[in-house]
């Protein structure tokens, strides 16, 4: 007979005759820890108590009592790249995840996803016996496959992750997220209301599965995936944490950075000597701030130390959690920022991100009058360049530059049964790479990465174990070369040294500078040496090109708007012909995977089966702070163009007539910012009004059907506001994209991370 299954026994022709055999499942040890790697979004160095501030941060900073302080420790200047290379324990050029992951170039350096050929950490533990999960942000998958429709082979469960809950783009409203369990969409388990922020959900989910785990399997370690929100924009926190710092910073960026700095130098956070960097370009001396600015700003600042306490309170959550479940001792956690400190709030902040990456800089004279909203569901604020500066304190630039402001962000390593109790709470001062995280993970382990993974030949693992540092203070640092790419700016620290250059997108490089450092002396990279030692910077620029040329980084590409304009295109959820159909029942849908409203004129036509009295949302796409929404209400047609809380609302001057009708919205952008909207039953025309701010970008949260998920884009209702009659289809004709709007859209994408 022909045995399919593997087995190594023997057959006879009776039992008595035969051997069995049974598969022994991969266990890697009744020893081995369980591993936790907890990621936070846009913090920058100084931000955790621990590393300078004075934001309360105890369980953070417990853990580096309890563990280790890496303050050397440097990741990529964006989101997507440092998630890649910390979960490959690779070069993010090298695995596929050059930028963000909503675009493809059509180069090796840039899928839009990890590539195959490089697993994940999830991968190669579950493939040695270990039970994962990952809850949070993804944000490794292109966002146009992210919709209930996939395909998923990049989704976290095709990547090595038994469990998912979280999200798949770069950020989320932390009130109404829009959330995936596993494979599919789900609604929030609570409202703003109750008390919900997604936060405290995302550890509840990782407790129940820890739980899960252990209780059943006990025999089997974990690997946990923890990657939160925050503190990416919007920054939003409970009610009691705002008021909680309310004040805390009324003396200025530039005191309280002065004072961060201090502690840093008392603790021994940074070197003695260390220089305090000058303020970026754009940045202002506080005192000369106009008292609107500085009101706006505090209150920006206030938010964001609200939302890092609170994430705190949810790491002191997960941690109580494993002490009570007798996981604690034996559990590597890993805690460190994806990027520094974000810039995306421009010179003065923003209320809503949506407008600046519409174009529209909110003067604080405007802003002011809605600054009690901030924090809260009604804003989608970023502080502005001061205040991110003194998060990346002592150091210049920001995320999205190779600067070390952009790439030099704290980590906390716990481990109590691996690190010796005479270490604890000491710091680490040797240099140390994203990519080495987990290649110290396997070492801790013993796990070597299989060759082959799934029928992929796999890439070799680049990064270097640090596993020898742990435990002596002294050791040397294992990575001794590393470089940095991003949007085109480059760096390469090589044994303390750093050659970096601020790209300008569309500039030559024949015509820009390249900056040397000696960080051993000048951690901060106040003194540029490449006048004085330009053999040195020469050998610096030469080996940057050689690691480019190893680790897949080549070519260079500081394209930005080109890079979204490939969206209409064969095997893609957006037709050529940008005629999109859709019928209930459906999931919501990212906006990356559907029909896109801004910046674009648009035909919208619902189909419905009409009878007296139904009424309800047909198509809603956006939040209550952006987008647009028709539904029927009173018998009458609606639409709702929400503009930023400026709301265009045109009803139908007559009743919804019974029976199957055709409600048609025609939206048209006009010349500068304005544009139409017009209703119609049947194409005959039933109500009109003028749109005085036509939105190049509308919202990062996309559209439902049948009704309003997340929070109420109108104000005429309460969501969901689900439709209570028959409807049949809602088709949507998208025109093409303005030039501005495309801009928009692309700039949007690259500051949402």
């Amino acid at each position: 007979m022909v045995v399919k299954n593997e087995f190594h026994g023997r057959i006879g022709r009776t039992v008595a005759e035969s051997e069995p055999w049974f598969a022994v499942p991969a266990h890697p040890g009744e020893d081995a820890p369980n591993v936790i790697l907890i990621l936070m979004d846009d913090a920058g160095f100084a931000q955790f108590g621990c590393f300078g501030s004075d934001i309360d941060t105890p369980h953070i900073d417990a853990l580096a009592a309890g563990g280790l302080q890496f303050t050397n420790f440097h990741v990529t200047p964006l989101c997507s790249p440092t998630r890649a290379a910390l979960l490959t324990g690779r070069s993010n050029h090298a695995v596929g995840m050059r930028s963000v992951s909503n675009f493809i170039t059509g180069f090796p350096n840039q899928l839009g996803h990890i590539s195959n050929h490089a697993a994940t950490v999830g991968e190669v533990l579950g493939g040695a016996g270990y039970g994962t999960f990952a809850v949070g942000k993804w944000h490794l998958a292109p966002m146009e496959q992210c919709s209930a429709a996939g395909p998923f082979d990049q989704w976290p469960l095709a990547r090595g992750f038994d469990r998912f809950y979280g999200f798949m783009d770069g950020e989320t409203d932390q009130f109404h997220p829009e959330l995936v369990a596993d494979n599919h969409p789900v609604d929030p388990p609570g409202t703003p209301d109750d008390g919900y922020h997604v936060s405290e959900d995302l550890v509840d989910n990782a407790l129940r599965i820890i739980a899960d785990y252990k209780g059943v399997r006990p025999d089997r370690p974990f690997l946990g995936y923890v990657a939160f929100g925050a503190t990416h924009a919007p920054h939003q926190a409970p009610p009691q944490y705002m008021a909680k710092y309310r004040g805390r910073y009324d003396e200025g960026w530039d005191v309280v950075r002065e004072r961060w700095f201090r502690k840093q130098l008392e603790t021994g956070v940074i070197p003695q000597g260390t220089v305090l960097a000058p303020h970026n370009p754009g940045v202002k001396p506080w005192a000369e701030l106009s008292d609107n600015e500085r009101r706006l700003a505090c209150r920006m600042q206030e938010a964001f130390a609200a939302f890092l306490d609170h994430t705190d309170k949810q790491i002191g959550r997960l941690v109580e959690g494993l002490r009570r479940l007798g996981q604690l001792e034996n559990t590597v956690i890993v805690l460190h920022a994806d990027n520094g400190a974000s810039q995306e709030g421009g010179p003065f902040g923003v209320m809503h991100e949506m407008k600046f990456f519409n174009g529209i800089i909110e003067m604080p004279d405007e802003a002011i009058k809605h600054i009690d909203d901030i924090g809260g569901p009604n804003s989608h604020c970023n502080y502005p360049w001061g205040w991110a500066q003194c998060g990346n304190t002592p150091y210049r630039w920001y995320k999205q530059n190779t600067h070390e402001g952009g790439v030099h962000v704290p980590m906390v390593f716990h481990w109590p049964a691996g690190v010796p109790e005479q270490e604890r709470g000491t710091k680490r001062d040797q240099f140390v790479h994203v990519s080495d995280v987990v290649a110290t993970v396997y070492d801790i382990i013993g796990v070597t990465p299989p060759e082959v993974v799934k029928g992929y030949e796999q890439m070799p693992v680049t990064g270097k174990s640090f596993k020898s540092v742990i435990n002596d203070a002294a050791a040397p640092a294992t990575n001794t070369v590393q470089h940095f790419e991003n949007a085109g700016s480059l760096a390469v620290v090589a044994h303390g040294w750093k050659a970096v250059l601020k790209h300008t997108a569309g500039q030559s490089y024949d015509d820009e500078k390249w900056e040397l450092y000696d960080l051993n002396s000048d951690r901060s990279e106040c003194n540029d040496l490449a006048a004085s030692q330009p053999a040195k910077l020469e050998e610096m620029i030469d080996l940057w090109w050689q690691e480019a040329e190893k680790n897949g980084v080549l070519p260079l590409d500081d394209r930005g708007v080109q890079l979204f304009g490939a969206r209409f295109r064969s095997r893609s959820p957006h037709p050529e012909n940008r005629l999109y159909v859709y019928r209930p029942p459906m999931s919501p849908m990212p906006s990356q995977a559907s029909a896109g409203l801004g910046g674009r004129s648009v035909d919208l036509v619902a189909m419905v089966n009409y009878v007296a009295g139904d009424e309800g949302v047909l198509y809603a796409s956006g939040t209550q702070n952006s987008g647009f929404s028709m539904f029927v209400q009173g018998g009458k047609f609606i639409a709702d163009y929400n503009a930023f809380g400026d709301h265009t609302v045109v009803e139908s001057v007559v009743p919804v007539p019974s029976g199957v009708v055709a409600l048609g919205v025609h939206l048209r952008r006009g010349e500068g910012r304005n544009g139409t909207i017009t209703l119609d039953f049947d194409g005959v025309e039933v109500g009109r009004a003028d749109v005085p701010l036509y939105m190049s970008m509308m919202s990062s949260v996309g559209p439902s059907l049948g009704q309003d998920h997340g929070s109420a884009i109108s104000t005429r209702y309460v969501a969901p506001f689900a439709y209570t009659g028959e409807l049949l289809e809602v088709g949507i004709q998208a025109g093409k994209k303005s030039n501005s709007a495309a801009a928009a859209e692309a700039k949007a994408e690259m500051g949402r991370q």
